[in-house]
């Protein structure tokens, strides 16, 4: 499966190109304002590598927060229905669809890569730094795809599951440390901080692409292996409702 997403995008790279917006807009639009208001505390970092593994993060959880839907699709195509009367194991095909949402985030890290080059943005362009972010990326896409295709069973339409992406994936997005520190949250927001997901997506790529400091990164990669292993779990669990 995700050889599979591999051919899919080097025959038509369209969306690699048109993924590339989001990012541009949140850099070279937002960045670049608040950048100038100074408003929030980044610790020594310009306000635009303060927000830049958050930029990719959010590019990341959008692209596996709808592989639920692409699950759907396979349903109402008969596809899903001849991968689960294979012999493979259910926790091997939600490993695939994880595996494939890492290949597109991983397309992101040049992304953001190369956005920063243009915008003077001061990253660390190393071969350890990549290294480091792929991993990181392809736990989290891996997290956000089980999310999404426990979501994908539990709604069942396209119609429902296109509302309830939206509805999740920016909640949790704000309820991070993508956009500003989690110092200034109210009690409450912190607390949601600390157990989300994407908080340690965020402060893993900040630690090795702005910071070079790897004393959170450990328990960052610790957190997203766990997260990802107990929802792949219960994914595999779900996979076969889908259909019923």
């Amino acid at each position: 499966m995700a050889e599979m997403e591999t051919r899919k995008l080097l025959h038509d790279p369209t969306e690699l190109i048109t993924r590339t917006i989001q990012p541009i807009l949140w850099l070279g639009i937002f960045g670049e304002a608040l950048s100038k208001v100074r408003a929030i505390p980044t610790h020594g970092l310009t306000y635009l590598q303060f927000i830049t593994p958050g930029i990719l993060t959010q590019s990341v959880v959008f692209i596996a927060i709808f592989y639920g839907l692409s699950t759907l699709w396979e349903r109402d195509s008969g596809i899903l229905q001849k991968f689960l009367v294979t012999p493979t194991p259910l926790l091997a095909l939600v490993w695939g669809k994880m595996a494939s949402a890492g290949i597109r985030g991983i397309s992101q890290i040049i992304v953001i890569f190369i956005i920063s080059l243009l915008l003077g943005i001061k990253l660390n362009f190393t071969i350890f730094a990549f290294i480091g972010a792929v991993l990181i990326v392809v736990l989290g896409a891996g997290f956000f795809t089980g999310l999404s295709m426990i979501i994908a069973a539990l709604v069942k339409t396209r119609e429902r599951f296109m509302g309830i992406g939206q509805l999740i994936t920016l909640p949790l997005f704000f309820a991070s440390n993508a956009i500003y520190p989690i110092a200034i949250m109210p009690a409450w927001l912190q607390f949601v901080a600390t157990i989300n997901p994407l908080t340690y997506m965020v402060d893993g790529l900040r630690s090795i692409l702005v910071l070079n400091s790897y004393a959170s990164l450990p328990f960052d990669i610790f957190f997203l292996t766990i997260a990802t292993f107990l929802i792949s779990l219960l994914s595999a669990y779900m996979y076969p409702k889908v259909v019923m």
